[in-house]
This record gives C-alpha cells, sequence and structure tokens, in this order.
C-alpha cells in the first residue's frame, strides 16, 4: 500500500492525466455505443492526430526551456506549400524533396532561434512574428490556390500500412506477433533496469506491484495491436511516432543535453554558473521545433493530400495544449516527452469522440478550452501543495 502511495504521490501529474485519458476513452465509447474503440476508428484516431503528437514532441522540449512557439502551425502551412510545389508542380523525387523540407524546418528553427537565444527577444514576439510571417509567405507560395493530388508514395508515409508477409484475411499476423514481439523486448528492458535499481541500491517499487504493472502493460500492447490487426495492420505514421517517442525520451532522460534542457528551464542563472551553454541549448531546441514542425506538415499535407492555404490553423494551440495537458509547466523545467503524447491523445479523443456525437466545431473549441485551463489550474495548485 505504501509502495503505491509513494509511486502515485511522485507521479501524481502523468498519472492523473493517465487516468483522465482512460476516464475520457470509457465516456466516449458508452456515449458512441462502441464505436471509439472499433478497428477502423482506432486507426483514424491516430492518423488523424499524428501531426498533434509530432508537435506536442518538440512544444514539449521548448516549454521545458522556459520558452514557447506560436508559429508551429504557420510553419507546417509553409513547409507543406512548398512540398506542393516541388512535388505537384515540379515533381521532383520524393526522398529528396522530404529532405529539402526538413532542411527548410531547421533553417526556420535555426532563424527563430538566433532572435531568441542570441539577440534576446522574448519567444512570444519572435514567434508571434514568424506565425504572421510564415503565413504570409504560405499564401505567396501557393498564390492563394490549392495545390493536388500528391504522388502516392508521399501520401504513403501519412495514410500506408505495413505490407502483410503472412499472407491477408481478416486478422493481419505479422502485426499481432509484432505485439508479442514488443511485449517481450519491453519485459527484458524492464527486468534490466530493474536489477539496475538494485544493484546500484535505488528506491524500487514491490515485486508484486512491478509484476502487475508489467502485466497490465503487456495486456496493452497486445490488446491495441490486436485491434489493428483486425483492420489494416499497422500504419507507417505510428513506426514514425514510435520512434520518436523511444528516441526523445532517450534524449531527455539518459543524455547530457537532454538533463541541460530540464537545468535550463529549472534555473537558467544557476545552469550558466554551471557550466552550461545555455544560449546554444536555447537555439538548438528551437532548431528541433523547425524540424519536427516541418515533419509534421508534411505528415498533415500527406494525410490532406494537397497543399492548401488554410492548413495550420490553430496548430499552435493543439500542440500548446498538447504539451500542458501532459504536464509540462509553463515556468519551465518540467515536462516529458510521454506525458505530450498523453496530452495529444486526450485532445485526440476529445476530438473524436465529440465528431462522432456530432457536437458542432463551435462546442469542441470550448470544451478544449476547458480542458486546457483545468490542466494548468491543476499545475497550480498541486504546485502549491
Amino acid at each position: 500500500m505504501d509502495d503505491i502511495k509513494g509511486l502515485l504521490s511522485i507521479n501524481i501529474r502523468r498519472f492523473g492525466m493517465v487516468i483522465a485519458l482512460i476516464g475520457i476513452i470509457i465516456l466516449f465509447q458508452i456515449l458512441t455505443n462502441g464505436i471509439l474503440l472499433t478497428p477502423l476508428n482506432i486507426t483514424n484516431i491516430i492518423m488523424q492526430n499524428s501531426y498533434i503528437i509530432i508537435l506536442g514532441i518538440g512544444m514539449m522540449l521548448v516549454i521545458i526551456t522556459g520558452e514557447i512557439d506560436l508559429s508551429v502551425g504557420s510553419v507546417c502551412a509553409f513547409v507543406g506549400a512548398v512540398a506542393g510545389v516541388l512535388l505537384v508542380t515540379y515533381d521532383i523525387p520524393i526522398a529528396l524533396a522530404i529532405v529539402l523540407c526538413l532542411l527548410l524546418g531547421a533553417i526556420i528553427g535555426a532563424w527563430q532561434g538566433f532572435w531568441v537565444a542570441f539577440v534576446g527577444m522574448p519567444a512570444f514576439i519572435v514567434t508571434l512574428a514568424g506565425m504572421l510571417i510564415f503565413r504570409g509567405l504560405t499564401l505567396v507560395v501557393l498564390g492563394g490556390k490549392t495545390l493536388a493530388p500528391f504522388p502516392d508514395g508521399f501520401t504513403q508515409m501519412s495514410s500506408g500500412f505495413l505490407p502483410s508477409f503472412l499472407g491477408g484475411g481478416e486478422l493481419e499476423l505479422l502485426t499481432v506477433i509484432l505485439g508479442i514481439v514488443l511485449s517481450i523486448i519491453y519485459i527484458i528492458y524492464e527486468f534490466k533496469l530493474r536489477r539496475n535499481d538494485i544493484k546500484y541500491n535505488l528506491s524500487t517499487v514491490s515485486f508484486p506491484l512491478y509484476i502487475v504493472k508489467l502485466i497490465v502493460l503487456v495486456a496493452a500492447i497486445n490488446i491495441f495491436t490486436f485491434m489493428l490487426a483486425q483492420y489494416e495492420g499497422i500504419p507507417y505514421i505510428l513506426i514514425t511516432l514510435i520512434a520518436l517517442i523511444i528516441g526523445y525520451t532517450f534524449f531527455m532522460n539518459k543524455t547530457v543535453s537532454g538533463r541541460h534542457i530540464y537545468a535550463l528551464g529549472g534555473n537558467m542563472k544557476a545552469a550558466e554558473l554551471s557550466g552550461i551553454k545555455t544560449k546554444q541549448m536555447k537555439f538548438w531546441v528551437f532548431v528541433n521545433m523547425g524540424i519536427l514542425s516541418a515533419l509534421a506538415g508534411l505528415v498533415f499535407t500527406a494525410r490532406l493530400n494537397a497543399a492548401t492555404p488554410q492548413a495550420g490553423q490553430l496548430f499552435e494551440l493543439d500542440a500548446i495544449a498538447a504539451a500542458v495537458i501532459g504536464g509540462a509547466s509553463l515556468t519551465g523545467g518540467v515536462g516529458t516527452v510521454i506525458g505530450a503524447v498523453i496530452g495529444a491523445l486526450v485532445m485526440g479523443v476529445l476530438n473524436n469522440g465529440m465528431s462522432l456525437m456530432g457536437i458542432g466545431i463551435d462546442w469542441q473549441q470550448a470544451i478544449k478550452g476547458l480542458v486546457l485551463l483545468a490542466a494548468v489550474a491543476f499545475d497550480i495548485i498541486s504546485k502549491k501543495k
């Protein structure tokens, strides 16, 4: 019992959002008469919200440093427009177009990071200017028109599925097998992690609670992959998201640079006195945000199969909401990549569930605003305690 209380008290924000996500899923599963958790709709939720997850990860890092980026929606639209010109108008190779668009995102991030990190301008002002600049450039590049359709190879990155090498049928066996393999890898990783914690006399939960945790998470992995297997299997975009989640989680938790980002957001003066190159770290965080914004723009454009001037509207608010709902503190120094993913899923399930119920976009915006307000209020109240 003491282990459970300790675990909850240490991870109260993350567990709170996980519980909230589960509660929202159960609520909409009931209100939609079971439609929410059908294999088709689960796949749709992943595809429809992939860009929010990508932006949420990048925004989490920016917020951890104590900054904000209001330009991500416009950058997504601008990169999508450039991709449209490259692929639709000039018909250049898909791989080259993707590389050029990601490089463009890095340049945009470096441009904004320079003003914030080295000139010392407030990120709010710099990225607000960026939001206006790149929205305007989107209109210039597209000439106010929509470019479509894109090559099939490009749209596959957002709406394609991993081909099955084990035959078709009603169940994608490759997806089921991958779920089992992932479960085994996860169990081995967890046992190795626990062994190291015990070796170095670090605090660990009791063995029975540890086993319960493993059973629950392994069951969740296999139920999830089984549901996907009942439709088309694993989407390509899910593989991209998993790679980003694992990569950024490792970077933030296991590398020196990741710990420096936390230190920078926690206390910039103390970080400088500790020898951390705070300006360079802040600069590279904005470069990273630019790259992820470009990737999100490519994913959204591929999903839409069109480059349109209206793309990216309110994406910055979705990204900020995902990070804050997922546990990021706007004062900096607090947040996790997994938290950003959970926050994005909360927003995604809310959007999807309300759409299935036929709730208008006006009420959807109002409800999402209330959820964001509640998350920030929870942050403030928990800190006071």
